[in-house]
């Protein structure tokens, strides 16, 4: 098989460019593990691409002496970057901690934000233009984009700042994140959704006062 694909300068090309995707993925995917602590992960990512390595990556090293290899080489490298990136990406290792800063103290976002099934710590400070609820919202990084979408439902004017915590201890955080709750809402009928929330909650609290009557 070998001999076939290097008789063939453009299935070497295709070889190449295929091996060096596939490894350049895995070792993005593997700084990107390390970098954020997942030890575990990045030992499984290593083995991964050490196998590529061994199997096909001598293979394109040993034929690097034609142009069109090396350009294989290059573009297989930066397309292993983007795809790892992506795989990464949706794989959202971890948790997001995003801050929000906001005027409407009419409106009772964090416990709305809280009913949604995300973790919650909100306080009041002030600013130049008097006080403002502030908020520190904790999510698992697949839901970013769901949490923000869902301010900005919320109140279009908030002001968000989103950054990646390497440690999480202690606190109701993570347990007070209903994953479940999460996946089933979407931004755009998030005023509904808390509607039907706070029925929920209001017939629980009728069992709860019938059965202490009886």
């Amino acid at each position: 098989m070998i001999a076939t694909i290097s008789e063939n300068p453009w299935l070497m090309v295709l070889v190449i460019f295929v091996i060096n995707i596939i490894y350049v993925s895995f070792l993005t995917m593997r700084t990107i593990a390390t970098l954020k602590g997942y030890r575990y992960t990045a030992a499984s990512f290593s083995i991964m691409e050490t196998l590529v390595y061994v199997i096909g990556l001598g293979l394109v090293l040993e034929n690097l002496d034609q142009f069109q290899n090396v350009i294989a080489y290059a573009l297989g490298f930066g397309a292993g970057i983007l795809v790892g990136l992506k795989i990464e990406e949706k794989l959202a290792l971890g948790y997001l901690v995003v801050n929000v800063i906001t005027a409407e103290k009419d409106k009772d976002l964090p416990t709305n934000i809280r009913d949604l099934g995300y973790g919650v710590t909100h306080g009041y400070q002030y600013g130049r233009d008097g006080q403002r609820t502030t908020m520190q919202i904790l999510t698992p990084r697949k839901y970013e984009r769901k949490l923000i979408a869902t301010i900005k439902e919320l109140d279009e004017k908030a002001f968000i700042i989103a950054y990646e915590p390497k440690n999480i201890n202690g606190g109701f955080w993570t347990k007070g994140v209903r994953r479940k709750r999460l996946k089933n809402y979407e931004p755009e009928n998030v005023e509904e959704v808390l509607e039907e929330i706070y029925e929920e909650k209001e017939l629980e609290d009728d069992r709860h006062a019938k059965k202490e009557e009886v």
